[in-house]
Formats: structure tokens, C-alpha cells, sequence
């Protein structure tokens, strides 16, 4: 009988120490050639599970997705793919894009103007979908945060038989009338010149804490901390500054939204102080059956109060999608 105990016990831990190992957030990263610029990423989960694309959002690198949400949903079975966009990171340019200023097509865009930018968010989206094509996943799941749900809109769109699931965090349709941020935040956006890697740790910070909810005290040592590795890991002013231009060089996507027959969820904040609330609701009013959860209190942070809700709200439209291809039969 002890034996037999002994038995069920070591059983019973076996899938448990699996899942341990399959989702390690600690693996290498890799380097992938797009021909002008190389991509690093990480691959999280075991090769045979169905793969899902993280895309992080403005100058946002692949470690600011939390390991604890990574290992999350690989441990739904997922292979989580996060990666550096371009100009992020430690993603390089073999062909440097053309030179532009901020400053002017900032101004362009105040008036009204047409805004120029080095390259776009469709070119970004590109590199997300060759990523893909260079690990030879043909189908898999995206789930974009920020500026990483406008790529992924774009990608959903450049490859909807490919695109199983869309799962969209923070976003927006870039389309006119909706509310703006406040000036001030868009003027901490948009200051990415420091002196020294102490003033730029402390712009970093001022801005996690500006992105935060109101709800949420701020700890400023751990601010500094998260900007401080981030810094250290890389910094690159200059290609933040670039894909600033490329948001503001974006059209509205209201058509392409209305196109969109790809399965999707929209998940966004009530104290959103970057795109306000109604930004979500205006995407997912633009995707035919999508679906919309609200958080109350979520701002543009993935800050530990809010990692339940974003969590209890994610984790189970994934895994009702995990396996489903009924929508890619219907294209």
C-alpha cells in the first residue's frame, strides 16, 4: 500500500515538473536574419504546441512581457514566441533606415499634415509574419499590447489563414475623434534625449509612473530597477523616436478592422490614460464578433494588481481558441 502511495504521488507530480521545465522563461534567446535587419527572440513552450506571437508596444523590449504572464500561457499550452521589434532591444539593423527627425513630423502632424516616417507599422507587422515564416510555424495565435496590437491588427490582416486567435491589449483603431492623452504624457513620450544613463533611468521612470493606474500606489525603487534593466539590456532613443513616426505616419484602420474576420478580443482599461477607454470600445465595435472586456481601474501598465484580471480575461478566450481552425475553413 505505501508503494502504491508512493506511486500515485510521483504521478501525480510528473506533469507539474514537465510543465516546469516546458515553460522556462529563462531560456536563450536567438537571433533571426530578415535580410535588412535581424530580430532577437524567445521561444517558450515546446515546438509541437501552437504558437503564440507576442508583440510588445512603443520601445517596449521582449522582457517587458512579465515572466510570470509568459509562463502563464505557455503553461496553457502554448509555445509563446516574444520578440524585439525593430529599433528595440537587441534587434539590429543590417541596413540602417533613412534618417527623419521627430520634431518636424511632429509638427506635421499637428497641422494636419501628412507625417513621413523611416518605415511603418505594416513593415513591422511584416517582420512579425517572417519571424513566423523563418521558425516554419504556418499557424499561430497573436496577442499585441499597445502599439503591439496596431502590428498585430496588420497582421491578422496580412495573413488571416495563418492567424488562429487576435488578442488585443491597450490598443486602438487609429481613428480620428477618439480621445487624445494628455499633452504632458505625450511630451514624456516623446523625451528620449539623456545626458547620462541616471537621467535616462529617471525619464523611464517618470514615465512607467505616468502610464500607471491612480489606484496603484507607485513604488519609485522598483521603477528605477525596471528602467535600469531595461537600460542595460539596450538603449536605442533614436529607434523609439522612429516608431513614434510610424504611429503617427499610420491611417485610420477602421476599413481594415471592417475586413477582419479573424477571431478576437479586445481587452482594455477604464483609467487607460494613454488611449482612453474608448479607444478599445471603438476597436471591437470595428471587428465583426469580437468581443470586449473592460478592467476596471487597468491603465497602459502591466502592473501586478491588474495581472489577474488581464489574466482571467485572456487566459480562457485563448484557450477556447487553442485548437480552433473553424474560422480559417471559412476564409
Amino acid at each position: 500500500m505505501r508503494a502504491l502511495l508512493l506511486f500515485f504521488l510521483l504521478l501525480v507530480s510528473v506533469p507539474a515538473s514537465f510543465a516546469d521545465a516546458r515553460c522556462d522563461v529563462h531560456v536563450p534567446v536567438q537571433r533571426v536574419d530578415l535580410g535588412e535587419l535581424s530580430l532577437v527572440y524567445q521561444s517558450v513552450g515546446a515546438p509541437r504546441d501552437p504558437a503564440l506571437l507576442l508583440v510588445m508596444g512603443l520601445g517596449g523590449q521582449l522582457i517587458h512581457w512579465p515572466d510570470d504572464v509568459v509562463a502563464a500561457l505557455c503553461r496553457q499550452g502554448f509555445r509563446v514566441i516574444r520578440y524585439d521589434n525593430r529599433d528595440v532591444g537587441l534587434s539590429r539593423w543590417n541596413q540602417p533606415p533613412a534618417s527623419a527627425s521627430l520634431t518636424v513630423e511632429l509638427l506635421r502632424y499637428k497641422l494636419g499634415l501628412p507625417v513621413s516616417a523611416p518605415y511603418s507599422l505594416t513593415d513591422m507587422a511584416n517582420d512579425g509574419v517572417r519571424l513566423m515564416d523563418t521558425l516554419e510555424i504556418r499557424q499561430f495565435h497573436v496577442l499585441g499590447v499597445s502599439m503591439g496590437g496596431m502590428i498585430a491588427q496588420h497582421i491578422a490582416a496580412m495573413a488571416p489563414g495563418r492567424v488562429r486567435s487576435l488578442t488585443l491589449v491597450m490598443s486602438s483603431s487609429g481613428a480620428i475623434g477618439l480621445p487624445a492623452p494628455a499633452p504632458a504624457l505625450v511630451q514624456l513620450l516623446a523625451r528620449r534625449g539623456a545626458p547620462s544613463r541616471e537621467a535616462a533611468i529617471e525619464q523611464q521612470a517618470d514615465l512607467l509612473a505616468a502610464l500607471g493606474s491612480p489606484e496603484v500606489p507607485d513604488d519609485r525603487a522598483a521603477l528605477l530597477e525596471q528602467a535600469a534593466v531595461a537600460y542595460d539590456r539596450a538603449f536605442n532613443p533614436e529607434g523609439v523616436k522612429r516608431q513614434i513616426m510610424a504611429i503617427l505616419a499610420e491611417p485610420s484602420r477602421v476599413e481594415l478592422l471592417n475586413q477582419l474576420r479573424v477571431p478576437t478580443l479586445v481587452v482594455h482599461g477604464t483609467a487607460d490614460p494613454l488611449l482612453p477607454v474608448m479607444h478599445g470600445v471603438h476597436l471591437a465595435a470595428h471587428i465583426r464578433g469580437s468581443q470586449l472586456r473592460l478592467i476596471p481601474g487597468l491603465a497602459h501598465r502591466f502592473q501586478e494588481r491588474f495581472k489577474a484580471p488581464l489574466l482571467g480575461a485572456v487566459l480562457p478566450y485563448l484557450q477556447a481558441h487553442r485548437q480552433d481552425v473553424t474560422h480559417i475553413a471559412r476564409l
